[in-house]
């Protein structure tokens, strides 16, 4: 997920008040065919009733519930989400088990069908700042994974700041009251948002991956870097690039994973454009020829995890397990999970590129960027990485309305390599330890990240 654009944008739509055709609590209705129900989510403090033609989305508490997306229907068992994600939902082997997909995220969620929609779910929830407190710490209570790893008492933070909200607390108050409380978790993937004002807070040492950080550092790449590569070839909104090094090897740089086809696109449309770039860049005749890759993520501000699992599987010959993703299940027990999901990488049914790889890394490496790092961790063949630890958050995010109209995100997901370590927090770690566009990098007019993996390829 995309800080500086996928979750902002997220953060941005408000839920359209369409509700389900369901039945209440309590009420003596036949069950509805196939997936038309009331259904609860394995994790995610959700419940989605679909029925009438949408899905809904409800968030839910031990404070209460609140409505949230609402999607509409576009095919059996698809619906299209306020940002453009296309959801499936298909039942399992029986009528009261489903799963839940979004194109753009890898994994599955599963759906366990409920009688009805929870009573606390038709009352809502009332609008004073007292209530949007207990929800917003209660959210971070029963799904927030990393307390514990990051040293926070989330009780001594709730035990400080609520006496400090009453009954005229306003939404500006409010607001920097809850960026104060999540400050100390230096997790990109938590943003608190009201009206045109957001927090979120990387971890100390790094560097928001902006637009104009992405434009600088693109501009010295190519004037430095590149200055004696040919073929050099934009793709996807300039997100990537690409171009052929002297001595048969090859540069492709990826500034996020998504953003590629053009505001609101689909995601059909991204995974095409990617794919028009993979199908120009990776042909027969250059996979055959390349003696190293260099691929540079060292200013990545993250997208759609399932992208880089579609380049993975350009890289590859032999089926391979990117990572396995689990999600935090009890509201009760931080340390419990649903059981962990494989994602596997295979290979593609096109050219593919299976020689010695140098992945570069930095602190501005974000999210889906993260994802892709570790996905290319266990590929077959050589593969180095060289730089800075990545920024350590992987999780899809959650996007949560508050009852006075404020929203925030946070991850509840862990996403674990072969033998069951994660990243989260402190990123992953390269292999080489390389500096990355430093004051001094900058100055001096050197790369050294790039340099390194030039000299390790020749070898």
């Amino acid at each position: 997920m995309r800080i500086v654009t996928t979750v902002v944008v997220a953060l941005t739509l408000t839920a359209a008040a369409v509700p389900a055709a369901v039945p209440a609590a309590g009420a003596a209705e036949p069950d509805p065919p196939g997936t038309d129900g009331v259904w609860r989510t394995d994790g995610y403090g959700t419940v989605l009733t679909v029925g009438g033609g949408v899905l809904q989305e409800y968030q839910t508490t031990s404070v209460g519930c609140l409505k949230g997306d609402t999607s509409p229907q576009t095919g059996p068992g698809t619906f299209l989400t306020t940002d453009g994600t296309l959801l499936t939902v298909r039942t399992g082997h029986d009528r009261d088990h489903a799963t839940l997909a979004a194109d753009s995220s890898v994994g599955h969620r599963k759906l366990r069908r409920i009688a009805a929609l929870p009573s606390a779910c038709t009352r809502g929830l009332p609008d004073d700042p007292r209530t949007s407190f207990d929800v917003f710490w209660q959210t971070f209570e029963e799904n927030y994974p990393f307390f514990a790893a990051k040293g926070i008492d989330w009780h001594a933070v709730r035990d400080r700041y609520r006496p400090q909200v009453h009954k005229n607390t306003t939404g500006k108050e409010l607001f920097t009251i809850f960026s104060r409380m999540v400050r100390p978790l230096y997790d990109a993937h938590v943003v608190v948002q009201n009206g045109d004002s957001r927090f979120y807070e990387v971890r100390p040492g790094t560097e928001v991956p902006t637009e104009e950080l992405d434009t600088r550092v693109k501009k010295f790449i190519v004037a430095r870097d590149l200055k004696n590569a040919s073929r050099r070839q934009d793709f996807a909104a300039g997100r990537i690039t690409y171009a052929d090094l002297p001595g048969n090897r090859g540069y492709l740089r990826i500034s996020g994973f998504g953003g590629y086809a053009g505001k609101d696109a689909p995601y059909s449309a991204e995974q095409a454009e990617l794919d028009r770039a993979l199908d120009t860049v990776l042909t027969t005749e250059r996979v055959e020829r390349l003696k190293g890759l260099i691929i540079d993520l060292r200013i990545n501000g993250g997208g759609a995890d399932t992208l880089g699992i579609r380049i993975a599987r350009r890289l590859t010959d032999t089926p391979y397990p990117a990572y396995a993703k689990r999600v935090r299940n009890d509201p009760a027990d931080p340390a419990r999970h649903t059981r962990p999901e494989p994602v596997a990488v295979t290979p593609a049914d096109a050219p593919r590129y299976t020689g010695p790889v140098a992945v570069l890394t930095g602190g501005s490496t974000v999210s889906a960027g993260e994802t892709f790092t570790q996905a290319l961790m266990d590929r077959p063949g050589r593969t180095v990485r060289i730089g800075r630890s990545t920024q350590g958050v992987f999780s899809d995010v959650m996007v949560r309305h508050l009852p006075d109209g404020m929203v925030f995100a946070l991850p509840n997901e862990e996403f674990l390599t072969r033998t069951g370590r994660t990243f989260d927090g402190t990123g992953i770690p390269p292999h080489i330890a390389e500096p990355v566009f430093t004051k001094e990098e900058f100055a001096k007019g050197r790369d050294s990240a790039f340099d390194r993996a030039v000299n390790i390829l020749g070898n």
